[in-house]
């Protein structure tokens, strides 16, 4: 298996409720001073029982400090690239660095064609999503010359200017599981970002899945290890375990360790609306995680 040893992440997934209206802000800013390096946000724009994602993030950004922020996953197809684009350079710009693209290809496709979205079939949201990433990237290398054209078969730009330039390298994140999807994230994208409960069960078909995106990266003359691995895991702290991340502190570190050394998981993104919880796998769960993992390795 390749080294895909990274420094470990932890972060937090939030739902970005509507009402009330600042409790995902309030649930950032209390991550953010937890010492937590990541928040994330779901995105789904056809739902009115949530914000706007987008504009969520821009007050997040204004509001934090030192954390990094994502969409987990952001909605492709309702957001197109070009503007996207020039949307993620400038809100990491204004945030000093702390912007990741998570980015999805779609799903729930009649709340997409509900809200004016185009409704794609599996091999067809590969095949744009592959064309919006040549798009965000050549927007973002505004020290090219010429002007940035891509002509695809869902995503088309004709000499679009190039810029601004973002204040660091974005990571580009895809939330994906098909074969598909998986190579793709080895040729193109800086890490994948699954969901651990929609992921088959046991490190053998995790393991599998994670060949197909080292499988597409050696396509691609690609460092397979250069691909991030994260996770959005789910968890409840209590006194006697109970399964996986259900118990005390010590064996969610444990587990999470397992993870990161036998599956090469150096992100994990804690799904929690709650503040007490988040602090205390902030305080307790992650620089424990961190020990753990750094024993073994050098060891």
């Amino acid at each position: 298996m390749p080294d895909y040893r990274h420094d470990l992440l932890f972060g937090c997934f939030v739902t970005p409720v509507a009402d009330p209206p600042g409790q995902a802000v309030d649930l950032a800013v209390a991550a953010d001073r937890a010492g937590l390096d990541l928040v994330a946000f779901q995105d789904h724009p056809y739902l009115p029982q949530f914000l706007d994602t987008w504009t969520l993030m821009s007050v997040v950004a204004a509001r934090t400090e030192r954390i990094r922020l994502t969409g987990d996953v952001l909605n492709l197809p309702l957001r197109p690239p070009a503007v996207l684009a020039r949307s993620a350079a400038s809100l990491d710009r204004l945030s000093g660095g702390r912007l990741e693209l998570g980015l999805g290809a779609g799903s729930f496709w009649d709340a997409i064609e509900a809200m004016g979205g185009p409704r794609l079939a599996p091999g067809q949201a590969v095949q744009a999503l592959e064309e919006a990433i040549a798009i965000l990237r050549g927007i973002w290398a505004a020290d090219e010359r010429g002007g940035v054209r891509v002509d695809g078969e869902f995503h088309r730009v004709a000499g679009a200017k190039r810029g601004p330039a973002p204040a660091h390298d974005i990571g580009i994140w895809i939330g994906a599981y098909g074969p598909r999807m998986l190579r793709l994230v080895g040729r193109l994208a800086d890490g994948w970002l699954p969901t651990l409960s929609y992921l088959p069960e046991g490190p053998a078909s995790r393991t599998a899945m994670t060949a197909l995106i080292d499988e597409g990266a050696a396509t691609a003359g690609r460092d397979p290890a250069a691909v991030r691995r994260l996770l959005n895991v789910e968890g409840r702290f209590a006194q006697t375990g109970g399964g996986l991340l259900v118990g005390p502190p010590e064996q969610w570190a444990q587990e999470l360790a397992d993870l990161a050394l036998a599956e090469g998981v150096s992100g994990f993104l804690l799904q929690s609306d709650d503040r007490a919880t988040l602090e205390r796998y902030a305080h307790e769960v992650a620089p424990r995680t961190r020990e753990l993992v750094e024993a073994e390795r050098r060891g």
